[in-house]
């Protein structure tokens, strides 16, 4: 995913189309006396329609693409023909796509509203419906009504402006701040290629890797670009990315060992997380002390004293390998819970 790719937030306006008309018609053949109705009934319209497909990972399609009209149904016609029902708009969306409905009132005054989301690979979200089509004369006809003169008018469609917001879907979240050696990690944990270099914000995007474990078992992992404090407040990268954490199951806090205070770079991030969404701290968490090549058993165990006590943590380097079979087991026993 390259970083100009990865589109998680669109806000495109639809339209669905609108049912066609049923048809006043009445028979007129040679040979056939008093010719009764036959209008056929109007087509459908068309809906707007999300589907999850596990192949996307971006809504950068919908960038280029924010304005999405579906066509009407054709009107009926004679011989009770109906119209042609219109084609629905299917816009293929990746897993955790959520879908908002931004409402304006009388006043002016806007409001967002949650339609649904996608996170299965086929699931289908009805933005907005098509209109049905009208019936025909012929519906109408009766004991007391041989000859109707009308048919229904098919129904308008609907419009709308939508948020259409991507959250990573993935098993583990890693959090920390710029340079913990999250990307490092899923270098080495997974077959995934982030981009790795010693300045804050390497990543400027979710990468995900699949993390294999024994017996063949496997999870994702999502490395989320680092946090900084009052990331809540829009600092840094802001809450861009906050969002994807919540779809995580667990929550991978990682600190590096040369920390000054790792208690209270922990406390920090936590604090983050709560004031964007106090849910977060439902979550299972772990702790990774990181870069922990150059230190002996002697200092991680005094080292461990001074860890937050609420958590459970393990000593790791990506880079010489340290504990990261251990830190894979935790991971998933903390899944399985």
């Amino acid at each position: 995913m390259a970083g100009s790719n990865f589109v998680d937030y669109v806000k495109i306006f639809a339209r669905s189309g609108h049912g066609g008309s049923g048809s006043m018609h009445f028979r007129r053949e040679k040979f056939v006396a008093f010719g009764g109705p036959d209008g056929g009934d109007g087509g459908c319209g068309g809906s707007i329609v999300l589907v999850g497909e596990k192949q996307y990972w971006t809504l950068i399609h919908l960038k280029y693409q924010r304005h999405q009209f579906a066509k009407d149904g054709e009107c009926g016609s004679g011989a009770r023909s109906s119209g042609k029902n219109a084609e629905d708009i299917v816009i293929p969306v990746p897993l955790g796509t959520v879908a908002k409905r931004l409402l304006v009132d009388e006043e002016g005054n806007e409001s967002i509203v949650t339609v649904g989301e996608v996170t299965n690979h086929g699931d289908r979200l009805v933005l907005l419906k098509g209109g049905r089509g009208g019936l025909g004369n012929w519906h109408f006809k009766s004991a007391t009504n041989q000859v109707p003169h009308y048919a229904q008018p098919g129904e308008e469609g609907e419009e709308g402006t939508f948020i259409l917001e991507l959250k990573v879907l993935a098993d583990v979240g890693l959090v920390g701040f710029p340079n913990a050696g999250k990307s490092t990690l899923l270098s080495v944990v997974s077959a995934a290629k982030p981009k790795i270099a010693n300045y804050a914000f390497t990543t400027l995007e979710p990468n995900l890797g699949i993390v294999a474990v024994r017996d063949n078992k496997s999870f994702v992992m999502a490395d989320i670009p680092g946090i900084i404090e009052g990331a809540h407040e829009g600092k840094g990268l802001g809450t861009r990315f906050l969002r994807h954490i919540e779809r995580n199951s667990v929550l991978l806090f990682m600190i590096p060992a040369d920390s000054d205070d790792i208690e209270k770079d922990y406390e920090i991030l936590l604090g983050e997380l709560t004031q964007y969404n106090p849910e977060l701290l439902d979550k299972q968490r772990l702790l990774a002390i990181t870069k922990c090549d150059m230190l002996d058993e002697d200092l991680m165990r005094e080292m461990k004293n001074h860890l937050p006590k609420d958590i459970p943590s393990v000593f790791i380097s990506s880079v010489a390998g340290l504990n990261i079979t251990q830190l894979k087991d935790m991971l998933w026993e903390a899944l399985q819970k």
